[in-house]
């Protein structure tokens, strides 16, 4: 992954014929791509921020290829994402962010509605995004889950549907089952549950995220599968269920039992590689990029189930016009396919996952997608080995993984309070 991304410069000022051509094309005067149109997108600059998990540089370059227009991506950690939202909405036009940072920003008024009926690809989108149903008899898990944030009932409201309207907030593009990452040469035995993280026999060994909103969820998994605590809803903690959980944590922090938090993808990958951490809070990037390096490690399925979690593109309220136009050209190119088979290579899932399978081999189709054995390696975006023949993806198929999901990354009503006791827990 390279977090070399370009620096964020303001776009060109599109004039005269480009701002016409804008009205027509907006006004649904103007369909397909008509000559005005292709002289003046390749002045047009999009200017989108995120993490560094889908703020990839080959996404720019096809954008380029395919679109004619740039794309200037800008890299950050999930905090960073957050407060630029939230603050500074002539300072991008694409926000890349995930479902409980639009719980935090949408009320900010700085994004757009999207209108469903320009996604061409709107009805194959994954359940999930809709409904919060991967299939008709599928449990709604805790969390904020991306159909509660996903939709607001008109243009302009800065509160959520109950249901799905034609007005999104986000168009979802990434998605992921996480669970814990371990070092299977290092342990030596079999690993099933979440309580496994606080187990003293990996004392200074083990390491969790230092992201309040994702660590919390962990935390939460982890003292429920302890038996310590059963939560009302781990998506939406009371202070009392709050204080337990750091209470349990710091007693841990205190006796030595964790080497170090993360914050950046590298921090989970380096910790991991070296072995001074064998049990961790990971991403499934992380544990191929583990794997690339050609030290095991596995994206352990537990009993307990998956923390999920859903990104999608949103639209800055300033945004209009011919830049607009493009903007929502980039979300159905995206929706496309080419850029789901990138991501459904480094182990996340596309929105619309069969437009991903034109982009894919067989093979490749079938282990990451399928759960089937592999029949020949199985390569990264980057032509990393990341599987040989007969072997399979951690935690089996789409619905195996995505239907045991327990709860999704979450911001709660007493976030302040829980983010408050975050601070105190690291510092501890």
């Amino acid at each position: 992954m390279d977090s070399s991304k370009k620096g964020v410069s303001r776009r060109s000022v599109l004039k005269g014929a480009a701002a016409t051509a804008g009205a027509a094309v907006g006004s649904g005067a103007i369909t397909g791509f008509p000559t005005i149109w292709a002289q003046n997108i390749k002045n047009i600059t999009l200017r989108q921020f995120g993490t560094g998990v889908s703020n990839l540089n080959e996404v720019a370059q096809k954008v380029k290829e395919d679109l004619g227009f740039t794309l200037e991506m800008t890299a950050l950690d999930s905090d960073s994402v957050t407060q630029r939202a939230a603050t500074q909405p002539d300072s991008f036009d694409i926000a890349d962010i995930e479902y409980w940072i639009c719980k935090k920003v949408w009320p900010t008024g700085n994004l757009q509605a999207m209108d469903v009926s320009k996604i061409k690809r709107y009805d194959q989108i994954v359940g999930i995004f809709k409904d919060g149903k991967l299939t008709p008899e599928s449990e709604i898990a805790q969390g904020t889950a991306p159909h509660k944030v996903g939709f607001i009932p008109e243009p302009g409201a800065t509160t959520f549907a109950d249901e799905p309207t034609n007005w999104m907030t986000l168009i979802p593009t990434i998605y992921n089952a996480d669970t814990l990452g371990i070092r299977p040469d290092l342990i030596g035995r079999p690993i099933k549950n979440w309580s496994e993280l606080l187990n003293p026999e990996f004392k200074g060994k083990a390491s969790i995220l230092d992201i309040s909103s994702i660590g919390i969820m962990d935390m939460a998994m982890v003292c429920e599968s302890m038996g310590e605590i059963q939560y009302g809803d781990k998506g939406n903690m009371t202070r009392e269920e709050i204080d337990k959980t750091f209470a349990i944590f710091t007693e841990a922090k205190k006796n030595g039992q964790f080497r170090a938090f993360w914050k950046s993808f590298d921090e989970s990958v380096n910790l991991m590689a070296s072995g001074e951490v064998v049990i961790q809070s990971m991403w499934s990037p992380a544990i191929t990029a583990v794997k690339s390096r050609g030290i095991p490690c596995i994206y352990q399925p537990l009993e307990e189930g998956y923390r999920s979690w859903g990104g999608g593109i949103g639209l800055s309220k300033s945004l209009t016009g011919m830049e607009l136009d493009a903007a929502y050209d980039y979300i159905n190119w995206y929706l496309d396919g080419w850029v789901g088979g990138f991501l459904m290579r480094q182990g996340y899932y596309s929105a619309v996952p069969e437009t991903s399978k034109d982009h894919m081999s067989e093979n490749e189709w079938g282990y990451w997608f399928e759960g089937k054995e592999a029949v020949e390696p199985i390569t990264n975006p980057f032509g990393d080995v990341m599987a040989q023949p007969g072997e399979t993806r951690d935690g089996g198929s789409f619905y195996d993984r995505m239907g045991s999901v327990a709860c999704w990354n979450a911001v709660m009503d007493e976030n302040q309070y829980m983010v408050r006791k975050w601070n105190e827990f690291i510092a501890a």
